[in-house]
């Protein structure tokens, strides 16, 4: 059961032309897919995007491409696409398993290495800072499911571990876990212990970075278990 709480969006979406149409595409049919209007499992016809945000097939394919190389997005040979399936309870469990066994430890370990630029960098990602912008919250929902995958890209780049950086990317956490629910509570309160984590590392207290990551962690997973209710 998901929670969708939040201001529906018009059902349609045109979409705005600028200079990467099809990053235009790209990012309405990602906002589709984190709010759950594209539900998990569910078929995608390009000829109906195509309609919908008034572009022609080349965009949408290309927008659609991309999203298949991020796990979002699975296309079969003369079917077509459709969303990616749930995350069944075990693989969530797994994540969240592989999550406490490695970003804690990164977390701790990112603090020695962060000077002004990188704290910067880790700011501006952890969302903090626009939490309040725009009125659309299907937009702001997928906005912050891109930016949490990396403000916790970030810190473990910034552990220099990239074996660590490569199994977590391979995953595609973020997004799956984003897409079990849409709910307020899922971004305002991971706003929260993004703040006190960023207090941690400006204070260069691995310690304290660590337990703030280690419960921001425990926190998302138990926000988001009612999913498998």
């Amino acid at each position: 059961m998901q929670n969708t709480d939040l201001t529906e969006a018009p059902s349609t979406a045109r979409i705005q032309r600028a200079n990467s149409l099809a990053g235009d595409v790209y990012e309405a049919i990602f906002a589709q897919l984190m709010s759950l209007r594209i539900a998990p499992g569910s078929r995608i016809t390009v000829d109906n995007l195509v309609k919908e945000f008034n572009v022609s097939h080349t965009p949408i394919r290309e927008a659609l491409g991309r999203l298949e190389g991020e796990g979002l997005v699975l296309k079969t040979h003369l079917i077509g696409y459709r969303a990616a399936p749930q995350i069944t309870r075990r693989r969530f469990d797994e994540l969240y398993e592989l999550r406490l066994l490695l970003e804690p430890a990164a977390a701790a370990k990112a603090t020695a290495t962060l000077d002004d630029e990188r704290l910067t960098v880790l700011q501006e990602a952890a969302g903090v800072m626009a939490r309040r912008e725009g009125k659309d919250e299907r937009l702001r929902y997928s906005n912050f499911a891109r930016q949490d995958a990396i403000f916790h890209d970030k810190i473990v780049e910034f552990a220099q571990n990239e074996l660590i950086r490569e199994t977590l990317n391979h995953q595609h956490t973020h997004f799956h876990i984003f897409r079990l629910m849409y709910h307020s509570r899922v971004t305002e309160e991971a706003l929260d212990e993004h703040e006190a984590i960023l207090a941690a590392f400006s204070a260069g207290d691995p310690d304290a970075a660590e337990k703030a990551m280690r419960v921001h962690i425990e926190n998302s997973r138990d926000r988001l278990l009612p999913a498998f209710e």
